[in-house]
């Protein structure tokens, strides 16, 4: 029997040792050999269990900036969110306030087809000239009329609709001269006559 050798439980005979999990730690090993003493290994056991606290929290901070960064980040998408409804909001009021011009534009505007006197106006730097009627052009002087641009076009419009549009969209309204009061009222310059024949 030189090649077996038996298990150390079955040469000695212990079939029925009860063993404490902690009974075989290193620590207790130790301390049985006289290596360490029981205040080192004491320490060396306060040491250990203050690791694995440590490792525990940084787990947990992990985590919390972890979600930190997952609340950043939905909070920059709800800003982005926000920012986007904003101006669709603002595409879709622009688009609601043009189709209003339009509207009013199309049911006031007056016919110019048999204009024979020039009528001269500035839009923005440059001086513009239409054609209307001796009526029209009389009622554009004394401010009863007004020019607005729309769609690259000029048309006349009463003032009490350039007023309304004016309230919409005031870069439509290219002409509107203030209404001269007919009996002459404040008027510093009542006593002179107009010619007829001045046009510009």
């Amino acid at each position: 029997m030189t090649g077996w050798r038996l298990p150390l439980c079955m040469a000695t005979g212990y079939w029925n040792v009860k063993v404490s999990p902690m009974a075989n730690s290193f620590g207790d090993q130790f301390l049985k050999a006289g290596l360490v003493n029981k205040t080192r290994l004491n320490k060396a056991n306060k040491s250990k269990i203050k690791q694995q606290k440590q490792k525990n929290k940084q787990k947990i901070e992990v985590t919390d900036e972890a979600a930190e960064a997952v609340r950043q980040a939905a909070a920059q998408q709800a800003a982005r969110d926000r920012e986007l409804n904003r101006r669709q909001k603002e595409e879709v009021e622009r688009k609601a306030v043009h189709a209003q011009v339009r509207q009013l534009v199309e049911l006031n505007r007056l016919p110019r087809d048999d204009g024979e006197v020039g009528y001269n106006f500035q839009d923005g730097t440059a001086i513009r000239k239409i054609f209307v009627s001796e009526e029209v052009h009389d009622k554009l002087g004394r401010g009863l009329l007004a020019i607005v641009k729309f769609d690259d076009r000029y048309e006349v419009i009463p003032s009490v609709v350039a007023e309304k549009i004016m309230l919409r969209e005031k870069s439509c309204i290219i002409s509107n001269a203030t209404t001269r009061l007919a009996d002459g009222e404040d008027d510093p310059y009542a006593d002179y006559q107009v010619p007829d024949d001045l046009m510009w």
